[in-house]
This record gives structure tokens, sequence and C-alpha cells, in this order.
């Protein structure tokens, strides 16, 4: 919903990393615009769903555990409802217009940022290594995870608004 609040004019603000990443990759393919990026990992998601539709019959869906994370969910909307609702006055804006747009840009990082570097780094960094090493398949997988830890740890210290590396203890 919140990228459908946002103007064009705002995109210049709307950016992190992995957002800044993943655009220019789209745009290197043609794609370009506000909500193809949205439209992009909607697809994807399409797609993974219909592929998963034949293991429905298999999966077990343990009431204890939903019922856990929808109470998790419920506690999370709280607290996020209302740091959202009172963050003009947390940063003395007495101005809320730009809320929606910071909405957009902190759910929407969580959300490319894992589908960047949880799903396709991950997963590509594993298939290189079991090609090239021919690694077990949990050596892989952990090797997999710390490279991509460091690769996502890196990216919060790239370009102009990046930070500056310091490692003080």
């Amino acid at each position: 919903v919140g990228i459908f609040l946002t103007s064009s004019d705002d995109v210049v603000a709307l950016r992190n990393g992995a957002d800044a990443l993943m655009r220019q990759i789209l745009s290197a393919f043609g794609v370009n615009g506000l909500y193809w990026m949205g439209g992009v990992f909607f697809m994807g998601f399409l797609i993974v769903f219909l592929i998963q539709r034949k293991y429905w019959e298999e999966i077990e869906v343990h009431g204890d555990y939903l019922l856990l994370m929808m109470g998790e969910s419920l506690i999370w909307s709280i607290v996020l409802y209302y740091f959202m609702s009172n963050v003009h006055v947390l940063l003395m804006n007495p101005n809320g217009s730009m809320l929606v747009q910071q909405v957009t840009l902190a759910v929407g990082a969580g959300i490319y940022e894992e589908f960047l570097f949880r799903v396709l780094l991950i997963a590509g960094i594993a298939g290189i290594l079991g090609f090239i090493l021919q690694w077990t398949e949990t050596m892989k997988k952990v090797m997999a995870m710390i490279l991509a830890a460091g690769i996502f740890s890196s990216f919060h210290f790239i370009g102009e608004y990046g930070d500056f590396f310091s490692f003080n203890v």
C-alpha cells in the first residue's frame, strides 16, 4: 500500500543499499520506475507459491506454532503502530507528511534486504561453493551464511550516505 502512496518524486529519498542495487540490476534489463520493484517481488512470490502448491498435502500446520506467531505479530504491530504514530513527535517534525515514505522505506528495506541477502545471495554462494569446492551440504550452507553476512554488513559502508567503518569496542 505504501508504495502506491509514494510519488515518483520521492524515489531518490527511498533508497538503501539493497534497494539501490536491485534497482540498478532491474534497470540494466530495462525495468525502470517506482512500482516495478514491488511488482517483481510480487511476481516472484506468486511463482514460488504456485511451484510449492504440489507439496501442500505433505505440509503439516501446527496450530500452537501458528497461534504463537499470530500473538508475536500482534505484539509487534501494536509496538510499531504506537511508535510510528508518534514518530513525528520523536523527530520534532510538526509535519507528518513523510511518514508514509518512512514506513515504506523501513518495511521495504527489510523485504528487499531479506530477499537479496538471504534468498539470492546465500543460495548463490552455496551453489558456487558446492560446485567449485564439492563441500558437504551443511558446510556449504554455513559458509554461505557467513559470507553473505559479511557482504550484508559491508553494504552499510557503501555510498555517500554509508556509515564510516570503525572497530572501536
